[in-house]
């Protein structure tokens, strides 16, 4: 999974009661430009707030190249509303006391992400990226676009082959969850650039590609789930093998978080994947992952014993709720009281409470929830390599490599390594505490180490 889940509804819940109530006092105009960051990529919101007619509003995000995204806005009392339609993202904030800050968060797929908005600011330098690769490159590089015609859907992406004289072997790459372009671009990092960089150079071809309804790809990202994406994943891999100067019995998938469900998906299937790398990748429950990734953020937090208790009892009654009806409208109708528990009657609030819902009744989440590795696990005969960094917050390695291990074993795989590697967090960054907030401060797009370790494992089951 791309990557910064935010599957922990009751804690996210807990967090945006502290908005608090706002006395209602005479709102003066929106009007003008209001900018902030989420880690180091700059939002900058071009706000029309006139007395009478419409509110509109456009969003700039330099780092991007994005400009003048239109922007639906809405500011009922002393809310803020901003959606994005594609993709599909929103900002739901209050204003400051003075007027001259809009504070509350960036919501987009499963993610959500603090975002102050104030009023005129100046937009910050550009963070340092060095491992981002930049041309001229010593390897061919492409853009392509392949079909997955089970899904009807045309995905595009770019395929990187080593200049020297082939066949070689080849892998596709798979992103983490929610929406996802080819280079899996997060705070300014691009890993799958650089991993697809790293292994070119090491002579291997590489495909990567733009989740469905995500850059120059067709489709939707809507209602979809990791089953849609192992189809995606096959049509990757029957594409790449139909490649001149690509060795047929040596193309494999590396998948990151939930690309590595996807992954795993593919190579229970007739033409998967010849080897498979696995970074990140769920190995436990999905409904139990989802626990310890709401356990592991609390930690992070600061939550005391006592308070994570009462967190892991609450997010274990969300998900029994959802899992015990299937019926949309009899889970929301239960979930309402459980993330709402303060009876408030904030709109802001209220409309917070209303996402989370719709996150835990998508089909998405519940697919997420079913997920038993376990099962699928035993089925995969091919050469594994899964990783896993030590500071790991959203999978924790430990648990989930053990797991993967012990499954793989136990469906008779014997080529399967499984390693922690110390310091990392679940982008592969060497990190402090391996929380989510740190990803845009670091430096480090993707450890050396464990490019290397990669690399050198993929060779080694990939020699002539």
């Amino acid at each position: 999974m791309s990557t910064l889940l935010r599957l922990c509804l009751a804690a996210a819940a807990a967090l945006l009661s502290s908005f608090g109530a706002c006395a209602q006092t005479a709102r003066p105009s929106l009007t003008g430009d209001w900018t902030g960051a989420v880690g180091p990529i700059d939002f900058i919101l071009h706000l029309t707030d006139p007395a009478t007619g419409p509110r509109t509003a456009t969003l700039d995000i330099p780092a991007q190249g994005a400009k003048g995204l239109p922007i639906q806005f809405t500011a009922p009392d002393d809310s803020v509303y901003l959606r994005l339609a594609q993709p599909t993202a929103q900002f739901a904030g209050r204003r400051s006391a003075d007027g001259q800050q809009l504070v509350g968060e960036w919501q987009q797929g499963l993610r959500a992400f603090p975002l102050t908005l104030t009023r005129g600011g100046a937009a910050k330098p550009a963070a340092r990226r060095p491992q981002t690769p930049q041309p001229p490159f010593p390897y061919q590089s492409a853009d392509v676009t392949f079909r997955n015609e089970k899904a009807g859907v045309t995905l595009a992406g770019t395929y990187t082959v080593p200049a020297d004289k082939g066949p070689f072997p080849a892998v596709v790459l798979l992103t983490g969850s929610g929406p996802e372009d080819r280079n899996e671009t997060i705070f300014g990092h691009q890993p799958f650039a650089v991993l697809a960089d790293y292994l070119t150079r090491h002579g291997v071809a590489v495909l990567r590609f733009d989740d469905r309804g995500v850059g120059q790809s067709g489709g939707t990202q809507q209602g979809l789930t990791s089953a849609d994406y192992t189809t995606d994943a096959q049509a990757a891999l029957t594409w790449l093998r139909a490649q001149p100067g690509i060795r047929k019995n040596q193309v494999g998938a590396l998948g990151h978080s939930e690309g590595g469900t996807a992954a795993i998906g593919a190579a229970i299937q007739p033409a998967g994947p010849d080897f498979l790398v696995l970074l990140a990748a769920p190995g436990i429950a999905g409904d139990e992952l989802i626990v310890q990734q709401v356990l592991g953020l609390a930690k992070l937090s600061g939550v005391d014993a006592v308070q994570l208790l009462s967190v892991e009892k609450a997010q274990r009654q969300v998900i029994q709720v959802v899992e015990q009806n299937p019926d949309n409208a009899q889970a929301r109708a239960k979930l309402r009281p459980l993330l709402n528990h303060g009876n408030s009657t904030d709109p802001a609030f209220l409309a917070q409470v209303e996402a989370q819902i719709d996150v835990a009744t998508s089909p998405f989440y519940r697919h997420l929830l079913a997920d038993r590795p376990a099962q699928t696990l035993p089925k995969v005969h091919c050469p594994v390599l899964a990783l896993g960094g030590s500071k790991d917050v959203q999978v924790p390695a430990t648990p989930n490599l053990a797991a993967t291990a012990a499954a793989l074993k136990a469906g008779g795989n014997r080529d399967v390594t499984a390693k922690e590697l110390p310091g990392l967090n679940h982008l592969f960054q060497t990190a402090n505490t391996g929380g989510p907030d740190e990803y845009g401060t670091i430096e480090e797009t993707f450890s050396p180490a464990a490019l290397r370790l990669i690399g050198d494992w993929i060779a080694q089951h990939t020699r002539k």
